[in-house]
């Protein structure tokens, strides 16, 4: 049986793992028979194998990177079919590909990337001078939907010199080149790179586009620092975690939800994000929380960190309803509905993959009995890998920012404590429908994240054309488009567990 150590808060698988042997859970605390490996994220890096003469095998991975300096600029040249469309609600591979180019400068401002049509290389104009001059100078090219013969054949014949090349959706010919090297079945670490990179590429989204070219950065070019996370730290880690939290991990093997969530989890693909929460959600119990407050929380095993994002930079709603916006406003603009209906907002759509998609999500913020106290409970539905649908809830703990209409949440997770920074950036009169905006990192798991949700009081899309344009421009202050967004589906919603704790307070400024 292979656990996995995850992060529930965003549903991101983590590694290290540990290999327990099917009767280890009861022989963990004296046997000869228990065996241990531990084993690093092995997605972009090559293996190192480390024996430990005491029935204790550590299988840990180090970034294969070409240059360890964080500073030095990248440059990516990336070519797109002419006319070519994407997955993605059909927006041509062109406006994909350049938005992935500055979500990458939210990473690192070094990353360069320039998008060209392969009609480029038929030209002979300046634009073809100018594809030229980035060719010469590109660390890596990026192929998209390129299938045209006579530019597959020009590629083949004048990108010998360039050390990295993948290719998504193009030419067979056009084959990948990593590290300077053809990649063949042969080449067991860089298949690593391109089967993680390609089970990325298919979830077709634009956080796993952007992600798919940092692997490849992290791997051949230079380290990515948001990417320092996926090295293993090896036999500490696994020190820890026996010298800390071994009656956690006894509880969790013998209790049967947790040894499943624990399975369940090591078949998801470590950045297959809805796979792991579907596995925590279906076999959520009090002994996976405590496996994950042990190791990951408490006691920081893994060795991790994280900050929150501090891009994109959102700036928040200014006025409402013709007045400055003050925090006793923003806190009602949050409450929304809640009074009039059981709900403040319904999750009408969101932008991030990990949780946004989910059906039946309702919001619920409310002021707490304490004086000054505000809470965030969300509610939303799994469908469990038994086929079942359950009802899930979380409740952060809300503090206001400086900036009226910004706010710092805070919620222990199964286990993990996430920190997100949320803000309010557009509400309609009318209350009709709001945009917010936040960004998070669970530091023990060493996870950051973004994303932004979309609400309105009934979970539909306002149907004037006004909100349409309105929306499209508050999208546009958070650096996300409209074809980014998952649509929630809220078409059986029934049973929902709402209500809200005694002594709660609603709205102070907003009448509903």
């Amino acid at each position: 049986m292979e656990t996995a150590i995850y992060n529930p808060s965003r549903f991101r698988l983590l590694q290290p793992t540990l290999h327990f042997s099917s009767r280890s859970a009861i022989d963990m605390q004296s046997s000869s028979r228990s065996s241990f490996s531990l084993r690093g994220w092995a997605h972009a890096q090559p293996l190192v194998r480390v024996l430990v003469p005491v029935r204790t095998r550590v299988k840990c991975v180090v970034v294969r990177g070409e240059s360890t300096d964080l500073t030095r600029p990248v440059s990516i040249l990336t070519v797109v079919g002419e006319g070519s469309s994407s997955p993605l609600k059909n927006t041509p591979w062109e406006e994909v590909m350049q938005h992935t180019a500055n979500r990458l400068k939210w990473v690192d401002e070094g990353f360069e990337m320039h998008v060209f049509t392969d009609k480029s290389i038929e030209s002979q104009g300046k634009n073809h001078e100018n594809f030229r001059n980035q060719l010469s100078q590109c660390d890596m090219l990026v192929n998209v939907a390129v299938q045209n013969k006579d530019s597959v054949d020009w590629l083949l014949n004048n990108c010998k010199n360039v050390p990295n090349i993948i290719s998504f959706e193009s030419s067979p010919f056009l084959v990948h080149k990593l590290g300077g090297q053809i990649i063949s079945n042969g080449k067991r670490n860089s298949s690593e790179v391109v089967k993680t990179v390609a089970e990325a590429w298919e979830r077709y989204n634009s956080d796993d586009i952007r992600f798919c070219i940092l692997v490849l950065i992290n791997s051949y070019i230079r380290p990515v620092s948001i990417l320092k996370n996926l090295r293993a730290k090896g036999l500490s880690t696994l020190t820890c975690m026996v010298k800390n939290c071994g009656p956690q991990i006894l509880n969790c093997l013998l209790d049967s939800n947790c040894r499943k969530a624990l399975q369940c989890l090591n078949s998801c693909s470590p950045v297959d994000q809805v796979c792991n929460y579907r596995c925590i959600a279906s076999y959520e119990s009090p002994n996976l929380e405590a496996f994950s407050l042990c190791v990951l929380q408490k006691h920081n095993c893994l060795e991790l960190d994280a900050e929150i994002p501090t891009k994109p930079i959102v700036p928040p709603l200014l006025t409402f309803r013709g007045q400055s916006l003050s925090h006793e406003t923003a806190e009602d603009l949050f409450i929304g509905w809640l009074g009039d209906l059981e709900w403040s907002w319904r999750v009408i759509a969101g932008q991030n993959p990990a949780y946004d998609q989910f059906p039946c999500q309702y919001q619920l913020f409310y002021r707490g009995k304490a004086q000054g106290s505000f809470w965030y409970e969300p509610v939303f539905q799994v469908r469990t890998l038994d086929g079942n649908l359950v009802w899930r809830r979380r409740r952060y703990r809300v503090k206001r920012s400086v900036i009226p209409g910004t706010f710092y949440f805070t919620v222990l997770d199964n286990g993990v404590v996430s920190k997100e920074f949320w803000t309010i950036v557009d509400v309609a009169d009318d209350l009709s429908w709001g945009l917010f905006h936040y960004s998070g990192a669970a530091r023990a798991a060493g996870q950051s994240y973004t994303g932004s949700v979309l609400v309105s009081p009934d979970g539909r899309y306002p149907g004037t054309a006004g909100a349409e344009k309105r929306i499209e421009t508050a999208l546009e202050k958070c650096g996300i488009k409209n074809w980014e967004l998952y649509n929630v589906d809220n078409c059986s919603c029934e049973g929902v567990p709402l209500g809200l704790p005694e002594g709660s307070r609603l709205h102070a400024t907003i009448a509903v």
